[in-house]
């Protein structure tokens, strides 16, 4: 599965008005849904500027590659206490 850092890091401006943003119907570039393509639905919201978009698409990333590390880290020190593998992943 292929994850819409793009999407996700939108999801994290704005938090307090539903569905803010969208796509222009008639898009232009590769793809719809980029950041040249976005409309405001909302008066209220603020468009984040491209970099700030940039920065959050990075912070996701190394949200989820801590976890990763975070996990692999525990899983090495129940490993060496003397947990198996099943024991492991049974918790």
């Amino acid at each position: 599965m292929i994850k819409d850092y793009f999407q996700q890091a939108l999801l994290r401006f704005n938090t307090d008005i539903f569905q803010w943003y969208g796509f222009k119907k008639e898009w232009t570039g590769e793809k719809r849904e980029s950041y040249e393509n976005i409309i405001v639905n909302d008066d209220s919201a603020t468009l984040p500027s491209q970099a700030e978009v940039d920065a959050m698409i990075q912070t996701i990333k190394d949200e989820e590659t801590q976890k990763e590390n975070n996990k692999t880290s525990a899983q090495n020190k129940l490993k060496a206490l003397g947990l198996t593998d099943a024991e492991i992943e049974a918790l």
